[in-house]
């Protein structure tokens, strides 16, 4: 029976509580069970941990509460195991065969019998089975079931960042068998019912590595009536692969990708949501071959609103597949060689150049948040090494095609709304009351006269963003705007896009990678025929959701009893596989960012802290775009306070302050290929850091820069280092009383008072008799 005592702070689980939930390991040997029922976290020691491993399903007691009101618990009862095979190298020590998980978070070895090793070698990555789970007084033992390869064998990352966050990569056989009938062409029979805009000149625009086209864009002058009621604007046309034609509910293809929900994007590899036949052939819209899609047909008015629109089936034929780079060089020079290239299809750029303008206007004036920020693009060589790591650089034609994906998304968000269907919805709600209030205190701690209110919108961040851009620190109030917006998520219940500032919004345009739009394209279908578009009752058959911080728990499949529900559930799979996907990306690219700064050891580099935390800066570098650890016990030989509301550590005694884009120089200290992590130690010369206060500010050279020489100056006499220390200590003495009277005025008036008292007593108090000389 469960216990409802209320815990100190009102959250989560009572004591002596019993909680059911999933074990999340940490590396040092503890970890925390994250309950099913959305509540606080259950903190248990590396004890309780012993016979379990992350990802174990738990109940546990609570037993106790830490000095922060944090629960701590005990291990009751394993319900259920987690059953997945783990990776890890398989190691050989002391003639005892055992597997170091590569997940960190298993927390414990897992020891291999010599029969179970297979045909596996000392060194290599394995994939293992448990068959014996860890025990109080033993640990995990299993055999090895796959071997992939040697850890520096070219992608071998990859192999392993699917495998240690289950990315599906293997399609099954019923899928592949599908994919095979499938026709290589369209075929005449798909012409039913569909709008034949195939001499209409919609093109491309992607990346210069992009490989599945799923839309495609046209714009042309458009004016109607005359006289003061005359309407002038645009045609914006959005055309989108129609993948909902040939994957249809309940098969195989549908199953799968379902189960993936979104394509994994790595370095040099793509582990796509379908088949290569229908992603890269069939869906995508090639240049000069006919294809299937949905279109999305604006009417956009001179101020950028969209005046109507309507969705139909169409069949199109590309004109052209242009790169954002090259786009960008015909907006610039119209008579330059990329123009020539394509004079015909100039006008049609420069339409929707201007729609983009307009569609930009009305943005600005929706209030719309819009941070620039930079983005990296990692270059492999051969063997699927970093060459190089370069800015990925966004102009025009970028925010071009965005304006016009954004417009098709809120039509479709408008058109399913006004008809009153089910859909998933793509929500970012407005930072939370804690993280709204972190915010306030934050920007008031920098004496910025803009706030934002009880009640935040869109345009207040946006306005901040724009008053403080041209400011040394714009970078950190950016970061700290970024943060304190909640992640978006897929939900059947719509609550708006609060970054974008749209009441609704969805995602219609990328179907060939992810699933929710595949489900927007189903309900518009629907609509379009008069119909309901009803979800699947197979798609119910899927895990739980994890737990997101700072979120109630997702629903049970188990419990979807109605469509609402059943499009929560859907909604949180799609959510949680989107996260799994970033997750797994990172952890190819930290891999590889690692093994690029092994060879690097030692060298130094000029950087800005990208963040701060209670353990010391993050710092990216200025050339190579990496990111790596100072840690606190790298900044010098005092005690460093972290001040959360300004995001800063400071030093107690010298009041030396590191905080966000504070420009440092550090040296590659240590490179942990298997904790994915890099340190730094703080290269500093004491005399900047004394008269900046900041520490030293490194200079971006774009090559490893040396360290600065110290400023000569002149010998100090015993007496003047000592007057030095002497003023040093008397400053530190009455800046702390000013602290203490600001935080504690009336502690402060009683200590002047008690020492206002001593000292009137020592003048009144009669004086000792002084002794006479003889």
């Amino acid at each position: 029976m469960k216990n409802t005592n209320s815990s100190p702070k009102g959250e989560g689980a009572g004591l002596l509580a019993e909680v059911e939930g999933t074990l999340q390991g940490h590396r040092d040997g503890h970890g925390f069970l994250i309950p099913d029922d959305g509540s606080a976290d259950v903190f248990l020691s590396s004890q309780e941990t012993h016979a379990v491993m992350h990802g174990d399903r738990l109940r546990v007691k609570v037993v106790r509460f830490d000095k922060r009101g944090r629960p701590e618990g005990k291990v009751l009862e394993i319900l259920e195991r987690k059953k997945r095979p783990l990776i890890g190298r398989l190691l050989l020590e002391s003639g005892i065969w055992l597997v170091a998980p590569e997940d960190r978070r298993m927390g414990q070895d897992i020891l291999i019998p010599k029969n179970g090793i297979a045909n596996a070698t000392a060194g290599q990555v394995v994939a293992v089975e448990l068959t014996e789970p860890p025990s109080l007084y033993s640990k995990p033992v299993g055999r090895v079931v796959e071997v992939l390869g040697e850890i520096d064998d070219p992608g071998m990352e990859i192999e392993i960042a699917v495998r240690k966050y289950d990315v599906p990569h293997r399609f099954s056989p019923e899928t592949l068998a599908q994919s095979a009938k499938l026709p290589e062409k369209m075929r005449a029979a798909d012409l039913k019912g569909r709008v034949d805009l195939r001499d209409v000149p919609l093109v491309t625009i992607d990346g210069e590595d992009a490989r599945d086209f799923d839309d495609a864009v046209y714009c042309e002058p458009f004016k109607q009536g005359r006289g003061k009621k005359a309407i002038e604007g645009w045609r914006l046309l959005v055309a989108i692969a129609d993948v909902s034609h040939y994957v249809k509910p309940g098969e195989a293809l549908d199953a799968d990708a379902y189960e993936r929900a979104t394509s994994v994007y790595f370095p040099r590899r793509v582990i796509p949501m379908l088949p290569e036949k229908l992603s890269n052939g069939l869906c995508s819209l090639n240049p000069y071959e006919d294809r299937l899609s949905m279109v999305c047909d604006m009417l956009v008015s001179s101020d950028g609103t969209v005046s109507a629109y309507q969705f139909y089936p169409a069949v199109i034929s590309s004109h052209a597949r242009f790169t954002y780079t090259e786009v960008a060089a015909v907006l610039a020079n119209t008579h330059g060689p990329e123009a020539a290239k394509r004079r015909e299809l100039v006008p049609h750029l420069l339409h929707l150049h201007e729609v983009y303008r307009a569609l930009l206007a009305e943005r600005g004036r929706r209030g719309a948040i819009d941070f620039e920020t930079t983005e990296t693009q990692i270059v492999c060589d051969d063997n699927g090494r970093i060459e190089k790591i370069i800015p990925r650089t966004r102009n025009d034609a970028h925010r071009l095609i965005e304006e016009a994906m954004l417009a098709a998304n809120t039509c479709s968000a408008d058109f399913i709304q006004s008809n009153k269907h089910h859909a998933l919805f793509r929500v970012h709600e407005g930072p939370t009351p804690e993280k709204r209030t972190t915010l306030q205190a934050y920007l008031r701690s920098l004496g910025i006269g803009m706030g934002i209110s009880d009640d935040p919108t869109p345009r207040e961040y946006q306005q901040i963003a724009q008053a403080t851009k041209d400011r040394p620190d714009a970078q950190q109030i950016h970061t700290m705007l970024l943060r304190s917006m909640q992640q978006a998520i897929y939900t059947g219940i719509n609550a708006g896009h609060f970054g974008l500032a749209y009441p609704a919004y969805t995602h219609f345009t990328s179907p060939i990678r992810r699933y929710p739009d595949l489900l927007v394209h189903r309900v518009i279908k629907a609509l379009l025929a008069s119909k309901k578009y009803t979800l699947d009752a197979a798609k119910m058959n899927v895990p739980q959701a994890p737990k997101r911080p700072g979120r109630a728990a997702p629903p049970n499949p188990a419990d979807a009893r109605n469509e609402t529900e059943r499009w929560e559930v859907v909604g949180a799979h799609c959510s949680a596989n989107e996260r799994r996907a970033d997750e797994a990306s990172r952890d190819v690219e930290a891999w590889l960012k690692c093994r690029y700064m092994r060879d690097r050891l030692g060298e130094e580099f000029a950087g800005t802290v990208s963040a701060v935390t209670s353990f010391g800066l993050f710092v990216q570098l200025d050339a190579l775009y990496v990111e790596g650890l100072v840690h606190i016990t790298e900044l010098g030989g005092e005690y460093y306070r972290f001040d959360d509301v300004r995001q800063e550590l400071r030093g107690e005694r010298t009041g030396i302050r590191y905080a966000t884009g504070a420009r440092v120089q550090v040296q590659v200290s240590r490179v942990d290929l298997d904790g994915r992590r890099i340190d730094f130690r703080l290269v500093r010369d004491s005399e900047d850091a004394r008269s900046s206060g900041r520490g030293a500010a490194g200079k971006p050279t774009g090559k490893p820069s040396g360290r600065s020489p110290a400023k000569k100056r002149a010998p100090k006499t015993a007496v003047e280092a000592l007057d030095e220390v002497q003023q040093t200590d008397r400053d530190v003495k009455q800046s702390r009383k000013a602290v203490v009277a600001a935080l504690h005025p009336v502690k402060a008036a009683q200590q002047a008072a008690k020492r206002a008292a001593g000292r009137a007593a020592k003048k009144t108090a009669p004086k000792p008799p002084t002794r006479k000389r003889r």
